[in-house]
This record gives structure tokens, C-alpha cells and sequence, in this order.
């Protein structure tokens, strides 16, 4: 059985489409690491599209770099590169959203309250 992170703003469609673009979008990030990435890896945490879709948030964390402000903005350099991937791969999809990328601080909130927990 699949847990699924339930939005009760969403609608089952938005659902669907935010998990193939975020299918699709961690592979393609997964094999162009070196190039796009900097070399570091990059996990795609969640990924939402706004109800007209014409929008995607997503959300990445990024783990083995110093900076990851500079692997964000070298993933925001080549939107229109990875846009146009994700939609040769999906090819059931009318219009592929805009994609626009966020760093995903949950983790490191997380162990901030962990810490604060343990004192």
C-alpha cells in the first residue's frame, strides 16, 4: 500500500502530474549530475503545481557541496534545458508546466528541533 502526502488543496490530477515531474525530473537530474548539478546530488523533495498548471515549486535538497546556492542557481541557468527534457519524457502531458526551483530547508529544521530537543 502507497502513503500518499495528501493536499486537500490539490486535486487528484494535480497529484498525478506532480509525481511524474518529480519522477522525471530526479532522473534527469540524477544523470546529468556532473554537468548541471556541479557534481553534487541532488534529491527532489516535492514538487507542486499550482491549479491551472501552469506553474511547478520544486523543492530540492542538495547534499555533498559547500554551496548550495550555487548548484541552485546553476539549476535555475538551465531551466529552459531541463523543462524541455522532462517534457520529451513526458509525452502524454498537452503543456509542461513552468518550472521554477527552491532549496528545501526541512531537514535542516529538522535536526535544529532534534538539538533543541535533546539540551
Amino acid at each position: 500500500m502507497k502513503i500518499r502526502n495528501f493536499d486537500p488543496m490539490s486535486s487528484i490530477r494535480q497529484q498525478k502530474i506532480e509525481a511524474a515531474i518529480r519522477q522525471e525530473l530526479s532522473a534527469f537530474l540524477l544523470t546529468k549530475s556532473s554537468e548541471i548539478t556541479l557534481g553534487a546530488m541532488v534529491s527532489v523533495t516535492v514538487v507542486r503545481v499550482t491549479a491551472d498548471l501552469s506553474l511547478a515549486r520544486c523543492y530540492l535538497s542538495v547534499f555533498a557541496h559547500q554551496e548550495p546556492a550555487a548548484v541552485l542557481a546553476s539549476i535555475e541557468s538551465n531551466t529552459g534545458v531541463i523543462r524541455r527534457e522532462v517534457g520529451n519524457r513526458l509525452k502524454n502531458m498537452r503543456k509542461i508546466p513552468s518550472l521554477r526551483f527552491f532549496l528545501d530547508d526541512s531537514l535542516d529544521y529538522a535536526d535544529q528541533i532534534d538539538k533543541l530537543l535533546k539540551k
